[in-house]
């Protein structure tokens, strides 16, 4: 795999660290980027099992839909590689166990159960290979998605870039970049393409509440590019686009219903609510594979409800008096009357419509 790469508008490298990457060959490791400790330290944990991925994405030292999908890939050939001198039915049995497992650590982003799915098609598809072959070609399956991963996100900039204004101001919410991605990102690909093509534009990014990953996230990475970038509390962006200084909303997704409706980190809707009354475009990117087509509508989305000492005391200091409760969904569901359009990487649906999303799937890859 390669580095994140981003480019000014000079075409002059830029390189972030790197979300993830597996090195070692068929004994290696997994490292993945710790980005609780960004911007301030950077630094990898090393994985060589199951249960450190799946610690790993449950503490969101990586998160993100696409990264956790090829992460927890990774995790799955790590899970399955002591097993591998076991009969063939006894390793497929432990491999349907450690996705199950994997598949825990985080429910809404449908990413994670795709990735894992499609290496445990890789396990089924060999009848004449031995348990070792079996577990090889595991992972060539998650070094592929790793690689399309990358593929796919350079391909939603491409899509989407022209929605970028010239000029203008967008508006973006929580961390869809390179660090949620294996490169690029989905939402902020389309600013990375844009600036590629030498658009100006400037980026407000919602700190994000409670674990801040726009504030430490996504500034972080846009600085590093070069983009103008300007941080701002959850609650003033209403007032920033009731100002004229947002002509442009897009962020990312974790799971799509078959309809369009849209979950995404919370605080999403109510951006959706505010650009619908301010007749501001909102856009969704997302890959093909964050569309789950076995779900009608968003109420059938699972919501994760992440622990209350993330709101009473984020970062170490208790904010919330002894005794007082605190509600931490880490989502909500943006309905599709509010999407304007969702950028994949084959086509801008717009508008969103069942038989659309529907149509992009037909039309194969």
């Amino acid at each position: 795999m390669t580095p994140n790469p981003i480019q000014d508008e000079s075409r002059k490298s830029y390189e972030l660290p790197r979300t993830l990457a597996w090195s070692g060959g068929v004994d290696g490791t997994l490292a993945l980027l710790d980005q609780t400790l960004l911007p301030h330290r950077v630094k990898n944990r090393v994985c060589s099992t199951a249960e450190d991925v799946w610690n790993a994405i449950r503490e969101l030292c990586v998160r993100g839909a696409p990264a956790i999908g090829v992460a927890a890939a990774y995790g799955l050939c790590l899970g399955t590689r002591p097993f591998r001198r076991q009969s063939r039915d006894d390793f497929l049995a432990k491999t349907r166990e450690i996705c199950a497992y994997l598949e825990s650590s985080r429910p809404t982003a449908v990413n994670l159960a795709w990735a894992l799915g499609r290496v445990s098609k890789a396990a089924q598809s060999h009848p004449s290979a031995s348990v070792g072959e079996i577990w090889d070609a595991m992972l060539a399956e998650a070094h592929e998605l790793a690689r399309e991963d990358m593929e796919t996100c350079r391909r939603i900039g491409e899509v989407g870039a022209h929605l970028i204004p010239e000029d203008g101001g967008v508006l973006t919410h929580c961390n869809a970049g390179a660090l949620a991605t294996v490169a690029y990102g989905t939402a902020l690909s389309l600013m990375y393409i844009a600036r590629e093509q030498g658009r100006k534009f400037r980026v407000y990014a919602d700190e994000t509440r409670p674990l801040l990953q726009g504030a430490r996230l996504t500034a972080f990475e846009l600085s590093a590019a070069g983009i103008d970038v300007t941080v701002l509390c959850d609650g003033a962006a209403a007032s920033l686009m009731s100002s004229g200084k947002v002509q442009l909303v897009v962020v990312g997704a974790d799971r799509i219903a078959s309809n369009g409706d849209t979950a995404n980190k919370i605080g999403t809707l109510g951006l959706a609510l505010s650009a619908k009354y301010h007749d501001i475009p909102f856009y969704v990117a997302a890959p093909r594979s964050t569309f789950d087509l076995s779900l009608p509508d968003g109420g059938a989305i699972p919501i994760e409800e992440r622990p209350e000492a993330e709101v009473r005391g984020g970062f170490g200091v208790d904010v919330v008096a002894p005794g007082v409760r605190c509600f931490n969904p880490a989502f909500d569901v943006t309905p599709v009357e509010l999407i304007t359009g969702i950028v994949t990487e084959v086509v801008l649906l717009e508008p969103v419509t069942a038989k659309n999303i529907k149509q992009i799937f037909e039309r194969g890859a």
